[in-house]
């Protein structure tokens, strides 16, 4: 597996992740924990090495997972996870927004219990709190950091402007943005301000929460606790609006010998070198198929193609749940 660095500070990781949220939560019925155990593994003896999570998937579970599964591995990976939502801990019930310096630090340490672990490898703020100025965050983060409960500082869903004031305060190591074929917003200013200042970035859903791979049809139903059951990308109708992208990706796929998926990633790979995907998945296969991506060598035609046509393309939808925003 190749490696990329995040930032300009020693964060190596492999050049592709694995997303764990949907191991425990948000699609649906949760697997096997036992499998997905298994699952954390052996992507590890495979050669991933960035494992994503957060105190919210779940809530809590996820970290539970994440930190059982790498324990026997723990100083051959890198362990990121987020804070910035206020949970209930006894009812899970998540009750808006919190980035209060106490409350970071509370959630830090729930953290650490959580997965295991004496140190948080990669620590993002999960969303903005518009209520706790981002240089209160920095600052807390990197007191943490100084006194050892992690080694690196990140972002979610932010604005340049955001990544920057953050960044005047302790460097940022990593911002994770949804990116992909169909969600392009960060090409403007968000991507361009972390290439400016040395700050990795970290697609999430790559695969556009499955729609990219092509397997998801437009006359597909949803569980109720799957997270795609509402949002606006997935009514039957933005689906089927939606599907020239799978066409696009299917044309390039069969001149490469590849996947759907394969090509997704590949593409995303192939706009920076300092961009890490994290798909999720919660079968061996899958992940083996993710990780192939690295091997593909996109041609200048086949980026060419990618980025016109799918630039002709009007996406029906809002991205994420409809409400998000590069804060």
């Amino acid at each position: 597996m190749q490696k990329r660095k995040l930032g300009n500070d020693g964060l190596e990781v492999s050049a592709i992740g694995l997303g764990c949220m949907g191991m425990s939560a948000n699609y649906g019925t949760p697997p096997d924990r036992q499998d997905m155990i298994a699952l954390i593994r052996s992507a590890v003896e495979r050669g991933i090495t960035f494992f994503d999570t957060a105190e919210v998937y779940g809530p809590f579970v996820n970290e539970e997972l994440v930190g059982e599964a790498l324990a026997p591995v723990r100083q051959k990976v890198v362990i990121a996870t987020k804070f910035g939502f206020d949970i209930d801990p006894e009812t899970k019930e998540r009750r808006g927004l919190n980035s209060r310096p106490a409350h970071i630090r509370q959630a830090v340490e729930a953290s650490l219990k959580r997965l295991k672990t004496d140190t948080i490898d990669l620590l993002y703020q999960h969303r903005v709190d518009p209520d706790v100025p981002i240089e209160d965050v920095a600052g807390t983060v990197k007191d943490l950091i100084e006194e050892g409960k992690a080694r690196y500082f990140g972002l979610s869903e932010v604005s340049a402007q955001t990544i920057r004031r953050a960044h005047a305060v302790h460097p940022v190591a990593a911002v994770q943005n949804e990116y992909s074929l169909w969600a392009r917003d960060v090409e403007a200013e968000v991507l361009p301000a972390c290439e400016a200042l040395g700050v990795g970035f970290v697609p999430w859903s790559p695969l556009g929460q499955g729609f990219l791979t092509g397997k998801v049809k437009a006359d597909q139903t949803f569980e109720d606790s799957d997270v795609r059951s509402w949002f606006p990308r997935f009514t039957p109708e933005a689906m089927e609006a939606n599907q020239p992208f799978i066409d696009l990706l299917g044309r390039i796929a069969k001149r490469n010998e590849a996947t759907s998926a394969q090509i997704a990633l590949a593409w995303l790979l192939a706009q920076k070198p300092f961009i890490v995907p994290i798909p999720g998945t919660r079968k061996l296969h899958r992940l083996e198929e993710n990780m192939g991506a690295v091997n593909i060598e996109l041609t200048p035609d086949d980026l060419r193609e990618l980025d016109t046509e799918a630039s002709k393309i009007e996406v029906q939808g809002a991205r994420g749940t409809g409400h998000e925003r590069h804060a």
